[in-house]
């Protein structure tokens, strides 16, 4: 009797400290699995990090033939392989001139992106329970975009509404500040807007795009603010800029401009007939410094 209850008491001793052994073993394997991971992560997040943007005034889609067609404007955005882009003149549920489509949500869904968009005009719809009639600019981005807003710009009188659409995206740990505008059509405007602008992208610290239809030429008095701030993409590559008229490009009035802390590797005006406007794209250079930054 007294054999069978110390074998019984060994027994019992045996299993805890297999129990204790194998929890040890396995918080051990964890940890170590966690620490690895972390470090992985780390190493992944102080590489650089190529990055393609472009700007597009889309025209809601209705190109120099005069045909609407949105799937148009997917292929040229997805050939390009563009991983940001900004679009200016989008209409969601705006008219039949575009058959009232939702044209931001069309397309990210065409290309698999995700995408923000900013009514910059938001009106009534025409018969009650219709979706509202909207036009403005969009974002779309392969990457996940943090968060969004859209700051409407002064304006002078009766004149049309425009907007500065910012997102914040992060591309593989560097939160990238995007900011996708169309200006007004006279210059008074444009200069209030584009000091406007500068005062609200210099309010976020980190790698900042500005991209858009400016509606300005690279001489005019509203363009110093952003050229002595900002650096065009295309300041040292040679490359041809104009962008309008789309037939016959003789204005450079599309943009794409980076903070200082970013190089570009090229840019690139793109020929296509599928808007008025011709899209320009740019290959910027994220170099990350500091881990998990938000501004």
């Amino acid at each position: 009797m007294k054999n069978q209850k110390k074998q019984s008491k060994r027994a019992r001793l045996q299993r805890i400290w297999f129990i204790l052994h194998a929890a040890l073993l396995t918080a051990t394997l964890t940890g170590f699995a966690s620490n690895t991971h972390a470090q992985e992560n780390t190493f992944a997040r102080g590489q650089s990090t190529n990055v393609k943007v472009m700007s597009y005034n889309i025209h809601h889609a209705e190109g120099e033939d005069g045909v609407l067609d949105l799937e148009r404007i997917a292929r040229i955005i997805g050939g390009s392989d563009a991983d940001i882009i900004g679009l200016q003149e989008v209409d969601n549920h705006w008219s039949s001139r575009s058959d009232f489509q939702d044209q931001a949500k069309m397309l990210a869904e065409r290309l698999g992106l995700f995408y923000v968009y900013a009514a910059n005009l938001d009106l009534e719809p025409v018969n009650e329970g219709d979706h509202r009639r909207q036009y403005g600019t969009a974002i779309l981005s392969k990457y996940p975009i943090i968060k969004s807003e859209n700051h409407l710009l002064s304006k002078i009188g009766s004149t049309e509404q425009r907007g500065l659409l910012k997102a914040t995206i992060n591309v593989k740990g560097n939160h990238l500040h995007v900011y996708n505008t169309h200006l007004a059509l006279t210059s008074a405007e444009r200069e209030m807007q584009m000091k406007q602008i500068i005062e609200i992208a210099n309010k976020s610290k980190g790698p900042k795009v500005i991209m858009g239809d400016l509606n300005a030429t690279p001489e005019s008095n509203e363009m110093k603010p952003i050229i002595s701030g900002y650096v065009d993409v295309f300041a040292n590559t040679g490359s041809e800029a104009n962008t309008y008229p789309a037939d016959h490009p003789s204005k450079r009035i599309d943009y794409i401009f980076t903070s200082k802390d970013i190089e570009t590797v090229n840019a690139q005006v793109i020929n296509t007939l599928a808007s008025d406007h011709l899209p320009l794209t740019a290959e910027i250079v994220l170099e990350r410094e500091a881990p998990f930054y938000n501004g």
